[in-house]
């Protein structure tokens, strides 16, 4: 327990590492690093979203521990994957960034939930929970909302194998599935069984 939170921090560093390593090799650098951290930030936050629901499988609650740093990680993803278009892609020239952002539907949707990200990031401290008390749960639970925005960026994005976002879509439509009512409902059923 001591060493998992530095273990973690580490094992999520590592597809940076090989992206890092594998953008020299591409055939078109930038396309590939946009793409990886694309997805990377997509892993990452349909890894985070399982959090709550394995905690309340599993009942191992000190996976919530885990939660927020996982979070952060898509964030700083989803960071890259915005510097790299926004600065390689488009060179910092604002008219070439508004075009395609209004232009192209793919851009529009990931633009929103980048900046949807934005105050999530900056909330996830202690000092932010303690001062936004229950405005911070509402705040925080934009995260579905991202990531079907994500998801469907990613949908958009891809023009002829639909195969991998559609992976994506039902991952989270099981994820939106165990967070109803009647999921709950189960889930204590099945605690009080093992009680």
């Amino acid at each position: 327990m001591r060493f998992s939170k530095p273990i973690l921090f580490i094992t999520c560093l590592l597809p940076l590492l090989w992206i890092a390593i594998s953008t020299g090799q591409a055939v078109n650098p930038i396309e590939f690093l946009t793409r990886q951290t694309g997805t990377w930030a997509l892993n990452f936050l349909m890894i985070t979203l399982c959090v709550t629901p394995l905690r309340r499988l599993t009942g191992y609650g000190k996976l919530l521990l885990y939660r927020r740093m996982l979070g952060l990680y898509v964030f700083f993803y989803a960071f890259i994957h915005a510097v790299t278009f926004f600065v390689f892609d488009h060179g910092l020239d604002p008219a070439a960034i508004l075009h395609d952002v209004i232009k192209r539907p793919f851009v529009t949707i990931g633009f929103l939930a980048f900046i949807l990200l934005i105050p999530l990031a900056a909330t996830s401290n202690q000092a932010a929970i303690k001062k936004l008390k229950r405005q911070w749960q509402a705040l925080h639970k934009l995260v579905y909302l991202i990531a079907s925005l994500g998801v469907l960026h990613y949908f958009w994005l891809v023009k002829k194998d639909l195969t991998t976002p559609l992976i994506y879509a039902g991952i989270l439509a099981i994820l939106f599935l165990m967070r109803t009512p009647f999921a709950r409902r189960f889930d204590k059923a099945k605690l009080q069984k093992n009680t």
